[in-house]
């Protein structure tokens, strides 16, 4: 029993042992070792201390007072034309005409308490009746003072007993890529609609042909938004809404506007004159890339590379020569074609601008008076340019205009029945030619259904007159 007992003891003995051990040493250790486990953070986590709610209080643009400056000038425009329908039995049963009245419907801006409103070319195009309605709900019937289809710009005229909200034209140079804008116009015959985006990009070209300088914006444009405002959020007026890019006909991608610097010209020349005053610099080329850079022997890839100075034009006289790279006019930076475009529709004949040009890898800069266009594109033939009198006395003629260029697609007809380049046209539906503004006038003032009637003097010294229809 004794020996039991003294087995028992050291038994106890040694657990006791065992766990005293155990908690000095193991378990001081491990407390030891979360107690010294480093508290700093790593150096390369990314740690801010901005209120990001407030950051974005800040920053969130404020749209109220640009709706509210616009909204009661911008109109909803009406566009009855008269066109010619396929007869159905019923008309010829009820001795109907084909005649149908069609409707169009727009926006526009009125930019005079007078009543003008500035609207685009397409939305009134062969309209036999315009009506505007305000955001009042007054409608008034308006007249087209006059258009410009190469920049799609018209004006139009309402008669009031009251003066109108209006907008004045804003510096669309100024407006910024990345800076938020307002589309206000009527879509979907929806009056008074606002939507908002950014400026996605400026000197925007759709043609192909490098004669469009667009405002492009992400803002939402549909049909009958054309001829709306495009405002910032100050509510200048910045853009005339023109254009969407879209496969369905709706809005899913960007909208584009016709700069307001362009609009106030084209309205300028109208009110002034009856049509639009160009100015021309008078060269020939195209903008830089960096395989046209490398073709033309160039370190610069940006500009206008100028291949050909028109004789008698401005550029000419101020000294210009091919193969000179235009990159800036009156400090406004050229980086394609169309930013040259754009600027110079901004002009008029005689302005004067300060071109400056790349020439051997020196900056020069010449100033340019810029004249009237000496050609014009007449349609079904080419290019047609004033005639001098020994010209003119060479075919036996007063008047007329030359032939400076055909349209390669319409050449082979004019050869075949004598007509060759420096050929004098004479008339044009009826209309005696002594410019090409002559020209120009008789193509625009001729009906939808008209057909075109050219005279022209061939190689025999005959006049013969063709038909086009």
């Amino acid at each position: 029993m004794k020996k039991v007992l003294i087995l028992v003891f050291v038994s106890a003995l040694g657990g006791l042992l065992t766990l005293s051990g155990y908690k000095f040493f193991v378990e001081k250790e491990s407390q030891s070792f979360v107690v010294n486990e480093p508290t700093d953070l790593p150096v390369f986590l990314p740690v801010s201390t901005h209120n990001v709610a407030n950051n974005n209080n800040a920053i969130t643009p404020d749209f109220i007072e640009a709706a509210d400056k616009s909204l009661d000038a911008v109109v909803h425009v009406k566009n009855t034309s008269i066109i010619n329908a396929p007869m159905s039995m019923r008309d010829l049963f009820y001795g109907r005409q084909s005649q149908r009245a069609q409707v169009g419907t727009g926006s526009g801006v009125i930019i005079s308490p007078t009543g003008y409103i500035v609207t685009n070319n397409h939305v009134i195009n062969n309209a036999n009746e315009i009506s505007i309605t305000l955001n009042n709900n007054k409608a008034y019937m308006a007249e087209l003072i006059g258009s410009d289809e190469s920049t799609d710009i018209a004006l139009l005229k309402i008669d009031t007993d009251e003066e109108l909200p209006f907008m004045a034209f804003g510096d669309s140079d100024n407006a910024k890529v990345g800076e938020w804008v307002l589309a206000v116009g009527n879509p979907f015959n929806l009056t008074s609609t606002v939507t908002a985006g950014i400026i996605s990009a400026k000197s925007r070209d759709l043609s192909g042909n490098h004669s469009q300088s667009f405002i492009q914006t992400d803002a939402a444009v549909n049909p009958g938004n054309s001829g709306g405002a495009l405002v910032n959020t100050n509510g200048d007026l910045i853009g005339i809404n023109t254009a969407i890019s879209s496969r369905t006909g709706s809005y899913i991608g960007y909208s584009f506007a016709v700069p307001s610097n362009i609009a106030r010209k084209i309205v300028n020349d109208i009110m002034e004159y009856g049509n639009v005053q160009n100015g021309i610099l008078g060269v020939v080329g195209s903008a830089l890339d960096s395989k046209s850079a490398e073709e033309f022997g160039t370190s610069t890839a940006e500009g206008f590379y100028v291949s050909e100075v028109q004789e008698d034009t401005g550029a000419e006289k101020a000294g210009i020569q091919s193969g000179d790279i235009i990159n800036k006019i009156d400090n406004v930076k050229i980086h394609k074609f169309s930013d040259l475009t754009g600027y110079l529709k901004t002009k008029s004949p005689e302005d004067i601008v300060k071109v400056t040009l790349l020439r051997d890898g020196k900056e020069e800069t010449f100033p340019v008076k810029l004249l009237k266009p000496s050609t014009y594109k007449l349609e079904t033939i080419g290019f047609i340019k004033n005639a001098s009198k020994k010209e003119l006395k060479k075919y036996n003629t007063e008047y007329g205009v030359k032939i400076a260029s055909f349209d390669k697609n319409y050449q082979p007809y004019w050869n075949k029945n004598g007509i060759e380049e420096g050929s004098i046209v004479t008339k044009i539906n009826g209309t005696q030619l002594y410019t090409i503004e002559d020209a120009q006038s008789a193509i625009k003032t001729k009906q939808l259904n008209e057909p075109l009637q050219i005279e022209v003097i061939n190689i025999n010294g005959e006049k013969v007159v063709f038909n086009f229809r």
